[in-house]
């Protein structure tokens, strides 16, 4: 019996230790688990509020783009003055961009980027800060840049088709290999004062600077730009990438890009060619912006750039040349003796290195050089120095630059100051060669990527 008493009172102790214990850890866990619940709770809505929706779990969805906007204070020799705007070179955009495995070797996917113009850099001109249209350009809008889907085999290549950039788009300014890119590559010279107008001795022309210069892309001979093609990219062989394009009624192009390493240099390199027999308001031959000129159009394009960096030192030389020709030059401009070709070769030096811990610092100077055609509309200079027959055939103008691009890389964040200078003279069809105006413009600005 004492026994038996013993058994049951060891018993009774250990259920109610058990009591004890089952009920202090159902406190603490109703505890826990109302802190961490509410906590959790907080976390999902917080994911749902900032993840972008998809429309399926098939196909990838990324949303990235970036803002650029600067400071821009210029100076024709006889005004001057200082706005703010988008800078055009790069403008501000949202891209979606996604796709979908098929198989291990195969993928299918697409591209919306927008362009958002606040006030565009490209409409500054003397009297224009950028809050006026000109053209197809609008501030304070939005532009489709690419719309297009592809497909895409690791061995064979990718396809892409809708609109999207040819086989020399930006042939270039994509061989810029360093962080001047997207601030001081092959056609910055020409967009940082498109719409500006030329002064001939002090006095204002109706003739922009764009007008004098070649090239349909940006004022600059041989790249092409967006258009509505089927373009073929080829797998990697070697460090080199072939590309083809076709559209815009009979445009086509094809490019040639090589990307390696040899010793202690970094090599980026692109060629390519184009021809377009097409209307001219098709955007695809035209050089001169918001204004088209009727008839049909000959044009063909080439061009090479380059960029060699030697790796230790961050040492770099950036170039190339590019080519434009118009074989209907004469009929377009209304005469018989118009100049078809358009030229510009241009380099860059300086040195990319990280000095600092906040990211890369890219100091350089360059140098390019454009000699242009007849422009396509008439355009005459009005001075009274010039005389009779004013109508300008060529022109040849030199660019000067020098700047910094300080990159911080914790914020996705580039800034820049950069200073360009314009100097030239045109020619007209009576002979005369008259000097323009010297233009100074410093562009100071960042561009923050997200």
């Amino acid at each position: 019996m004492r026994e038996m008493s013993i058994r049951a009172s060891a018993g009774a102790a250990l259920a109610a230790a058990a009591s004890v214990l089952v009920w202090g850890a159902s406190a603490q866990a109703a505890d826990l688990g109302g802190d961490c619940c509410a906590d959790l709770e907080e976390r999902i809505a917080e994911l749902e509020a900032t993840t972008a929706r998809k429309g399926n779990r098939k196909v990838s969805l990324t949303i990235s783009g970036w803002v650029n906007e600067a400071v821009f204070a210029w100076d024709d020799g006889v005004e001057s003055n200082v706005y703010v705007g988008t800078n055009s070179l790069e403008q501000d955009r949202v891209k979606f961009a996604g796709k979908a495995k098929i198989s291990d070797t195969w993928s299918a996917g697409y591209t919306l980027e927008i362009g958002v113009n606040g006030a565009p850099s490209s409409l500054f001109s003397q009297d224009n800060s950028g809050s006026a249209a000109v053209g197809s350009t609008s501030p304070n809008s939005l532009v489709v840049r690419k719309a297009s889907w592809f497909i895409d085999s690791k061995d064979l290549g990718k396809i892409t088709v809708g609109q999207d950039g040819t086989a020399t788009y930006h042939l270039l300014d994509d061989a810029d290999g360093v962080n001047t890119r997207n601030y001081a590559d092959a056609e910055a010279a020409a967009v940082a004062m498109s719409q500006f107008l030329l002064r001939v001795n002090g006095d204002i022309q109706n003739v922009q600077w764009a007008h004098i210069l070649g090239g349909f892309n940006n004022n600059t001979p041989g790249q092409s730009g967006r258009r509505n093609v089927v373009r073929y990219d080829s797998p990697t062989i070697a460090g080199f990438v072939f590309t083809a394009a076709w559209g815009e009624d009979d445009m086509w192009d094809t490019a040639l890009t090589y990307k390696g390493e040899f010793g202690d240099f970094a090599v980026l390199a692109k060629v390519g060619y184009g021809e377009s027999s097409t209307p001219a308001n098709s955007g695809s031959c035209t050089s001169e912006p918001g204004s088209p000129a009727p008839g049909s159009r000959d044009c063909n394009w080439w061009g090479a750039a380059a960029t060699i960096q030697h790796t230790p030192t961050g040492l770099y030389v950036y170039g190339g040349y590019g080519e434009q020709t118009d074989e209907n030059a004469s009929l377009v401009a209304g005469h018989a003796d118009a100049e078809e070709d358009n030229t510009t070769w241009f380099v860059q030096a300086g040195i990319e290195r990280k000095f600092f811990s906040l990211g890369k610092t890219t100091i350089f100077g360059e140098y390019r050089k454009d000699e242009g055609g007849t422009p396509e509309a008439t355009r005459r200079l009005t001075n009274a120095a010039v005389g009779t027959g004013g109508d300008i055939r060529s022109s040849d103008i030199d660019f000067y630059a020098a700047g910094i691009v300080q990159n911080i890389d914790a914020a996705a964040m580039d800034l820049y100051v950069i200073y360009r200078h314009a100097e030239g003279d045109v020619t007209t069809f009576n002979g005369d060669k008259t000097g323009v105006d010297d233009f100074d413009v410093v562009i100071s600005g960042a561009r923050i990527q997200f």
